[in-house]
């Protein structure tokens, strides 16, 4: 048998740390990136888009895409409109205040709120979603489509409906 070097498995993202400036710390995840290919006379010409989410861990997340001839300028264009969408997440503890379903195009995405030290139970972009947010402890299921961007658009905008229970209960008594 040869003696191959073992692969490591990714680390955890580390905790935001604290800015001097007072502005929380947004990190970004690359979801996803795609290269599209155009003919051209001399050849095939490529452009790329990336696919971004970003989310200070404490209850705000977003996303972006970015296209750009180059990788690293799509990123950084995703980063950017990122940053334009952050939306205010309500967390209970380390996990979400009730079950909702988000939905997108074909796509739909459950999401449950679990028990501390579950972990995120997702996959594809909502576990970015999901994680830019602070949300520790959830399960998430897709069902129907599972592309990737109508699954972050149907991830993000089920998270944007969750409600506090104090939210609901002025409005109940309003009536």
């Amino acid at each position: 048998m040869e003696n191959r070097e073992r692969r490591q498995r990714p680390s955890r993202p580390k905790p935001a740390e604290p800015r001097l400036d007072g502005q929380p710390e947004i990190r970004d995840r690359v979801v996803n990136i795609r290269r599209c290919a155009k003919v051209v006379k001399g050849g095939r010409r490529f452009s790329f888009s990336a696919l971004v989410v970003v989310g200070d861990e404490k209850g705000s997340v977003g996303y972006g895409l970015g296209k750009a001839n180059e990788v690293a300028d799509a990123i950084a264009k995703g980063i950017e409109a990122a940053k334009k969408t952050l939306v205010r997440i309500p967390l209970r503890g380390t996990t979400i205040p009730h079950p909702i379903i988000g939905a997108f195009g074909s796509s739909r995405v459950l999401m449950k709120p679990a028990p501390p030290g579950t972990g995120v139970v997702a996959g594809g972009g909502v576990r970015a979603i999901l994680e830019m947010a602070g949300v520790r402890d959830v399960y998430a299921k897709f069902i129907g489509s599972r592309n990737p961007l109508n699954g972050v658009r149907a991830g993000l905008e089920g998270l944007a409906r969750i409600k506090e229970i104090q939210d609901s209960v002025r409005f109940r008594r309003r009536e």
